[in-house]
């Protein structure tokens, strides 16, 4: 649950509410008691990322970097290589 800034309009008053995102603004000032409490804008609904990264490319290993490499256009090519042959055998008579 967020915490919202909250500004009374006449007496100035600055509160912080911690409420639920869906609950209804408060109203009333609770120094002054009067219907003027406005909730600011822009306060209240911060976004906290927490893991390995956002997205599945991010901050990708040194080894899974250079690999991609060969996928791209224009980077290494793998080069097949004929299978070695063995040596024939003579038959000896």
């Amino acid at each position: 649950m967020p915490t919202y800034d909250y500004e009374c309009k006449a007496c100035g008053n600055k509160l912080e509410i911690f409420q639920k995102m869906n609950d209804k603004p408060f109203k009333t000032c609770p120094a002054c008691n009067q219907e003027t409490l406005k909730r600011l804008i822009g306060s209240g609904a911060g976004i906290i990322f927490k893991g390995k990264g956002f997205y599945c490319t991010d901050y990708r290993s040194d080894s899974y970097k250079k690999s991609s490499e060969n996928d791209k256009p224009g980077g290494k090519t793998h080069e097949k290589k004929e299978p070695e042959k063995s040596p024939a055998h003579k038959k000896t008579e």
